[in-house]
């Protein structure tokens, strides 16, 4: 069988599902995005960063994008959009580590959440840009199979995520409730995020689709929202847990990359959820929370 390898510039012509097809798929993909982007951050002010955080970065809107984006593209979209998405989850994660330093830096300016905010981003646009451009000269880009590359993003991944982990910060509750407009915006910027990824693959860059599915909009609302309503303490305590939980989408990328071929894309996609929330998502809360207790416990 021949070895096929990924490249950033292949285009996977759309299915003949039709332009119908690939608007639902985009619409109902964008409108679940927008209500998980909602309720993340009311978890998180509910039942403090541990919970919330964590928990709450189980695999949601990867589920109908990776639905969305096999309507839009069969199975070769599928494959190439699901194997970037480790390493997009890997910019996210250090994405949220820039919510963990920067405040710190940046305590005594004028616009704290500001630069905070568009230094995060500017780290997510270069990494992504350096990933885009090494997939396309490199080594990486030219000889793993996307198995592969899903399976090596993702160690790479926990390791990062653990490593942030290992000393973890205080994790409170929120004391006041974020507005109805925050919220909807919030909702609305994920809910562009994954539509551009699902269109994207409709129009032949799976790749690029796959990196856009993982584009950390609900992370920047999330954050944001948090601090404009609770301070910089609550979101800071939050992303350290939120950066362990978001491992399990670089999880079911790897295990939806067999299943929905397998299974369809119903049993495919709930096979792909129930095993990374049974295999990371609850188990990695556990020993979160162990870690927790014992540090307050010598603190």
């Amino acid at each position: 069988m021949e070895r096929r390898t990924t490249s950033c510039l292949d285009r996977t012509p759309v299915s003949s599902g039709g332009f119908t097809i690939v608007l639902t798929s985009i619409l109902l993909s964008a409108l679940f995005a927008g209500l998980v982007a909602t309720g993340v951050t009311v978890a998180i002010e509910k039942w403090g960063g541990l919970i919330g955080g964590l928990l709450g970065t189980v695999p949601s809107t990867i589920v109908p994008a990776g639905i969305g984006l096999y309507l839009a593209g069969g199975e070769d979209a599928l494959m190439l959009s699901m194997a970037v998405v480790p390493l997009g989850m890997l910019l996210n994660t250090l994405f949220l580590g820039a919510w963990l330093v920067l405040p710190r830096w940046l305590s005594n300016t004028a616009h704290p959440l500001f630069l905070t905010s568009t230094g995060a981003l500017a780290l997510w646009g270069v990494l992504g840009a350096t990933v885009w451009l090494l997939m396309n000269n490199t080594v990486a880009g030219t000889r793993l199979t996307e198995q592969e590359l899903a399976a090596a993003g993702l160690v790479v991944l926990i390791l990062i995520a653990v490593a942030f982990n290992w000393r973890p910060q205080p994790t409170p509750k929120g004391s006041k409730s974020v507005s109805k407009t925050v919220l909807v915006s919030r909702g609305t910027m994920a809910a562009l995020a994954i539509g551009i990824a699902v269109w994207l693959s409709g129009l032949g860059f799976p790749l690029l689709a796959g990196l856009a599915s993982v584009f950390p909009a609900i992370f920047l609302t999330s954050m944001v929202a948090l601090w404009l309503a609770q301070g910089p303490t609550v979101p800071q305590g939050a992303a350290g847990p939120m950066m362990l939980g978001g491992v399990s989408v670089a999880v079911y990328a790897n295990i939806a990359m067999w299943s929905l071929p397998a299974y369809g894309m119903v049993i495919g996609s709930m096979v792909a959820w129930f095993a990374s929330v049974l295999g990371w998502s609850l188990p990695a809360f556990v020993v979160l929370k162990r870690v927790h207790a014992r540090v307050e416990l010598t603190g």
